[in-house]
């Protein structure tokens, strides 16, 4: 059979939607398939003779016949598509559409299988038709070859690719029409030898097509094919089967009753299905063999996944004859395909198979060989594959516990607390059926029990295990959501957990250890969390989704379910956990997640008593933040003012923040008696007072209790005597801090008065000046603290307090001094910057811990940010970045991501300042390297390549819109170029500036400078460069020469113009009134200049010794007139410098030679005068061959011109004078005569700026 095995005749049937074909097990002729004309091996079609064609039909001249199809007319033997229409538009009963096609097969089969290869055609896209002609006469693969060259390549889209409503159901109506024709052909037609050895012939040509729109398509449709074939194979072997048994019943009967005749006609049907089914494995193997084994290989990803999804149908539908090793091979190598999208299939072909228990036994073989590779798909990079992988698992755990490995499960495990949900609630599912959905028979007896007998007991257990193993502690609410679908009645049985944490263990039961109770508290927090906010944690999920109205109710009851238990079951917690900081913490959250209504409506008051008595005795004992944070927040929950129990809230509130007012002043006053050194019990009730009082500030508004006053008086004591605990100061200012913010909460809400606006001015100022004398406390912490505080303050008071329509509190913003934004700068440098191991700060001095590295590289990073926040609300001028900036590539690792975004806001409010503020922090860097080695240092030392390599960083955060950041770049190079110059040698102009190796570093940018700007950024270069410098050529003397020669290395298509007669743009524009141009022209050897020295040759009205330079050997055939012709763009400024060539001052030998070739090119260049006079009025005609681009170089060989430099300016006037040239559009540099430039072209950037004398 196909690829080796044989198909049985024993099988189940497992149909497919698209595939649900009838089975009559009585197998009625409904088709008359007793009268096909033949049967024999399919699939020999390569070109048929023209009396085989004729065999069947009416003849042309009847009607139905080759003229007409379906009622339509023929013309000139084109087919009509109409199945493609049809197909197309998806609205019709696909049945009677193949119904018309088979009556119309009956009548005439060529004309109605032309129709049915046009179609196939048609739904590749392509525009060609077969024709009858074509039909009879050529091969398939000529037919195929034909298609290819009328195939419409201008466009990739074909109706399986295309877009749009038209061609949505395109796909699944091109499948249907495919299963529908053969289920209606299944009785005969297609055992005629024609019509089916016609299609695959053609699917197959097609499907090896390197069109892949044809090779798509075709894959496509013989692979339904092929799915259809299958269904009829099953179909067969269904009524064999029940003839076997009808015939084997028969011949059991004794002699007597037993019919002869039905035996016989149950021999003759049973061979005939026989027959039947041979012809139909034939097809299969053809198709088989012939489409599937090459294309699920196919480059296209969408063709193998084809390939492999219906494969999977045939496995499973097929099961008998397909479900061996020697199909299954194709989808386990295929599981290691490149793309996600098959691969995919290869999981969901699988997961089709192994949900069938009944399968397994057929694929054990296969799971020993590819579970290693689903197990480590459970890990695929697309997050679709990761998920199917892990329900795939699943499944195989479903069948067979045993296959996989306690190491295979465990890589499963740890995905609970994947960020992706969608892997994290798979891998739940999994876990929860290996390690909960198994119920001991003894369980049954007590399923009605609740609590700590119930069922769920040893479960929740498990859960608890599973949780402290994990050793991922910090993330339950990811194990809860996780297994929030599969488990939840697990999750939600808190009665279950209550009873676990608070009732004794029963008789032989080992009880809880306080690590696993811990645990256990938390995983019910973040259970009811789940259940009453109804969305996922923090990292999974987009956000809040809107909950439908079952979601809502569920939630609703759940609350309800929660209050309930917990107004009861909390104080009890709170009472025997009282002492247990972690636990408590947790336990106080609850409250949070109740409907408080309940305590009302419920007669539950006294349970709220209990709750506020147990609240206020572990305010008593407990100094820990987070306990006190937790009773502040419950506190907070309870004082609702919409519910009635707000009054019995507030009131403990009340009285609470009362004592520890109270016990605070009294405590500080004998604190800070002058005279008397405070001892350590006294400090330490100060401050286990002052963390309450700060931990309750956080949530309440206790202003009416006057807190700023005692606090302002605690740190100015510790400024003036300089010994105040450091514990006591941090929270001192914290407590300060809050009431400055409630303050101007209560300010901006209501209507305030003028003295109300002055006293939150003066505290606040006064508070920033005790901020600001601790920012040079001894102590690392106090100064962390300070900063922190000053950055909120800073930002909060800053002019953006008014927006909004807040203009009142105008008088209420501060800006910062300059002292101030020094001292916050200098803690960045100090405090921020700095080594991991030279921070020995962190908690408990452990450096040595991964994790406390972690934390204190957190915390400088807020620092980090907080100060650069300043910067980008522009609350500190934005230069004090420059010092920010120049730590990007030494802290990249560590503060890169912050430093960039800094950039780049500061780049959006100002480009210009951000500029000028990247080019500071190089100078600053570039001073630090002078001090450090002294002006002699080695440009390749690493620290100067340091310097450069963060210019280049620098220069691709500008982007690659030079539009846009145009003037900012121009001005940056002027802030370079004047740094560079600054200082000039002591030694004399004959040395070097000493900051001249700085425009090594400035060259970096030159590639962001449009062209135009290139040559202004030249111009006011050379007004800080003497003659003398232009011609220095040492090693010192670099810089210079590589930053000229960046500026000038993108002009050439300013300087540089035709070659062979096409400008460098392609310009081909002309004056009306000009004549061709005389032709090219050869550049002697002799002659080497630089644009440099050119300038000097206007400036000084004399011929100096140019530089020796690299000389091209074609140039511009076009001459300039000497007024627009600026020294500075000489085209011979666009060749680089070689820098290992140094230029020594040259001879008089030298300059003798150099002379002498000057002559002689003058008398050149008077003898091209002459001849260009007389020839350019031969060349009238040139000037339409130049206009068609027709090139200089192809006919004429003479040079017209042999010299770019004339002797004189004279010659050159006297010289266009007498001519009118025909010349290209030469785009010219911006001059520096306003008027000048434009006339050239428009200028969008004005040099005028950084051209000013005024620089």
């Amino acid at each position: 059979m196909i690829a080796a095995p044989e198909i049985p005749t024993d099988f189940t049937l497992l149909q497919e939607s698209e595939t649900h074909f009838s089975s009559d097990t009585d197998f009625e002729d409904i088709e008359g398939k007793n009268q096909k004309q033949g049967k024999g091996k399919t699939c020999k079609k390569g070109k048929k003779g023209p009396a085989e064609k004729g065999k069947s039909g009416n003849g042309g001249g009847k009607p139905g016949g080759p003229n007409r199809m379906n009622g339509h007319h023929q013309q000139n033997g084109v087919e009509n598509m109409m199945l493609f229409e049809v197909v197309k538009m998806g609205k019709s009963a696909m049945q009677s559409v193949v119904d018309d096609w088979i009556e119309s097969y009956k009548h005439d089969r060529d004309i109605a299988l032309l129709d049915l290869i046009n179609f196939f055609i048609q739904c590749s896209g392509c525009k060609g038709v077969v024709t009858a002609e074509m039909f009879r006469h050529m091969q398939n693969s000529e037919i195929i070859r034909k298609m290819t060259e009328e195939f419409d390549e201008d466009s990739g889209d074909y109706p399986l690719t295309m877009a749009g409503p038209q061609w949505k159901k395109f796909k699944s109506s091109f499948c249907e029409f495919i299963g529908v024709l053969v289920r209606q052909c299944q009785y005969s037609i297609i055992y005629d030898e024609y019509m089916m050895d016609t299609v695959i012939s053609l699917l197959t040509g097609l499907s090896d097509s390197q069109v892949r729109a044809f090779r798509h398509t075709s894959t496509l449709a013989a692979m339904k094919l092929m799915t259809a074939l299958v269904n009829v194979a099953l179909n067969l072997s269904i009524n064999m089967d029940n003839t076997q048994r009808q015939y084997e019943a028969e011949r059991n009967k004794i002699i007597g009753k037993r019919a002869n005749d039905r035996l016989e006609l149950l021999l003759q049907k049973r061979k005939e299905l026989q027959e039947n089914q041979d012809e139909i494995e034939n097809m299969m193997n053809a198709i088989f063999k012939g489409v599937f084994v090459h294309r699920y290989r196919d480059a296209i990803a969408e063709i193998r996944a084809i390939c492999i999804e219906e494969i999977g149908i045939w496995m499973k539908m097929y099961s008998d004859a397909f479900l061996n090793d020697s199909y299954l091979k194709y989808v386990g190598w295929t599981m290691h395909d490149k793309q996600g999208e098959v691969r995919l299939k290869c999981l969901t072909a699988l997961q089709g198979l192994y949900y069938n228990k009944e399968l397994n036994s057929k694929l054990e073989l296969f799971t020993s060989r590819f579970k290693d590779r689903i197990v480590s798909m459970t890990l695929d990079k697309e997050y679709d594959v990761a998920v199917q992988a892990i329900k795939l698992l699943t499944l195989v755990l479903q069948s067979s516990e045993e296959v996989l490995t306690a190491e295979d499960c465990e890589n499963v495990y740890h995905l609970v607390y994947s960020a992706h949900r969608p892997v994290a609630v798979a891998a739940g599912e999994f876990l929860y059926k290996k390690l909960f959905s198994r119920r001991d028979p003894e369980d049954d007896g007590i399923l009605k029990r609740r609590g700590r007998q119930s069922p769920n007991a040893n479960l929740v257990k498990t859960l608890v295990f599973f949780f402290l193993e994990s050793e991922l502690h910090e993330h339950a609410a990811y194990l809860v959501d996780s297994m929030w679908d599969c488990a939840t009645d697990l999750l939600k049985d808190w009665e279950c957990m209550n009873s676990l944490l608070l009732e004794e263990p029963l008789n032989g039961e080992e009880p809880l250890t306080d690590r696993q109770e811990s645990a256990l508290i938390e995983i019910m927090l973040c259970t009811i969390r789940q259940a009453a906010e109804c969305h996922p944690p923090v990292g999974r999920g987009t956000g809040k989704r809107v909950l439908t109205a079952k979601e809502k109710k569920t939630q609703l009851d759940d609350r309800t379910k929660i209050t309930e238990l917990f107004a009861v079951a909390l104080p009890q917690l709170l009472a025997k956990y009282s002492v247990d900081a972690e636990k408590v913490t947790n336990l106080l959250q609850l409250p949070q997640y109740f409907d408080l209504e309940i305590y009302t409506t419920g007669r539950l008051e006294k349970h709220l008593d209990a709750l506020l008595r147990q609240i206020r005795d572990i305010v008593e004992k407990h100094t820990d933040i987070d306990v006190l944070e937790a009773c502040s927040k419950t506190y907070h929950a309870l004082c609702n003012e919409e519910f009635t129990i707000f009054n019995r809230v507030d009131i403990a509130r009340s009285q609470l923040i009362d004592e520890l007012a109270d016990k605070f002043n009294r405590l500080l006053e004998d604190f800070l008696q002058e005279g008397e050194e405070p001892d350590e019990d006294d400090a330490y009730q100060v401050l286990s007072t002052l963390k309450r009082i700060t931990a309750f500030h956080n949530a309440h508004d206790l202003s009416r209790w006057d807190l700023f006053g005692c606090n302002y008086k605690l740190l100015k004591t510790g400024i003036e005597n300089g010994d105040m605990p450091e514990q006591i100061v941090i929270h001192a200012l914290q407590c300060t801090h809050y009431v400055i913010l409630w303050q101007l909460a209560k300010i901006t809400e209501s209507s305030s008065t003028k003295e109300d606006l002055l006293r939150l001015k003066k505290q606040m100022r006064v508070f920033c000046q005790i901020c600001q004398h601790y920012l040079t406390n001894v102590n690392t912490a106090v100064k962390e603290q300070a900063f922190t505080i000053l950055c909120d303050v800073l930002m909060i008071f800053s002019h953006q307090i008014m927006t909004g329509g807040r203009d009142m509190l105008e008088p209420l913003v501060y800006t910062p001094d300059s002292s101030l934004q020094s001292e916050l700068l200098s803690f960045i440098l100090d405090h921020v910057f700095i080594d991991q191991d030279d921070d020995n700060n962190s908690a408990d001095g452990q450096q040595d811990d991964e994790a406390s590295k972690i934390e204190a590289l957190h915390k400088r990073r807020n620092l980090l940010a907080a100060f650069c926040k300043l910067i980008v609300y522009t609350v500190v001028e934005m230069n004090t970045a420059a010092d920010i900036f120049k730590q990007y590539m030494k802290y990249y690792n560590d503060y890169g991501d912050i430093i960039k975004e800094t950039m780049s806001k500061t780049r959006q409010i100002d480009k210009i300042q951000c500029a000028k503020t990247l080019i500071l922090s190089l100078q600053q860097l570039f001073n630090e390297m002078i001090q450090e080695n002294g002006y002699n240092f080695d440009r390749s030392s690493p620290t100067f390549s340091g310097i450069k390599e963060l210019a280049r960083r620098f220069a691709l955060t500008f982007g690659l819109d030079q539009l846009k950041t145009r003037e900012a770049i121009a001005m940056l190079h002027k802030d370079g170029i004047e740094f560079a110059f600054k200082e000039p040698n002591p030694q004399g102009e004959s040395h070097p500036p000493l900051n001249l190796a700085f425009l090594d570093i400035l060259s970096e940018f030159s590639s962001k400078l449009l062209r135009q700007d290139k040559r202004t950024v030249y111009v006011y270069l050379e007004k800080f460069m003497t003659f003398q410098m232009s011609l220095r050529r040492e090693d010192v003397w670099l810089p210079l020469m590589s930053y000229r020669n960046s500026l000038l290395a993108g002009g050439d298509d300013d300087t540089m113009s035709v070659i062979s007669g096409i400008s460098s743009r392609g310009s081909t524009v002309r004056n009306k009134k000009t004549k061709p141009a005389t032709g090219k022209r050869k550049v002697p050897e002799a002659e080497e200049s630089s644009s440099s020295d050119s300038m000097w040759l206007n400036r000084e009205q004399t011929m100096h010794t140019p530089v020796m330079m690299q000389t091209p050997q074609l140039t511009s055939t076009i001459m300039r007139e000497p007024k627009r012709l600026r020294p500075e763009e000489s085209y011979m400024g666009v060749y680089p410098m070689q820098p290992e060539h140094h230029q020594a001052p040259l001879d008089y030998n030298t300059q003798v030679t150099w002379m002498l070739a000057q002559r002689q090119q003058e008398e050149a260049a008077r003898q091209q005068e002459r001849a260009a006079m007389n020839y350019v009025k031969l060349r009238t005609n040139l000037q339409h061959a130049i206009r068609r681009g027709t090139s200089l170089m192809e006919d004429d060989e003479e040079p017209i011109v042999e010299d770019v430099m004339m002797s004189s300016e004279g010659r050159i006037e006297d010289l266009n004078e007498g001519m009118d040239f025909d010349t290209m559009d030469i785009d010219l540099p911006p001059s520096k005569n306003r008027r000048e430039r434009m006339e050239l072209k428009p200028d969008f950037f004005d040099p005028a700026s950084i051209m000013d004398e005024s620089f």
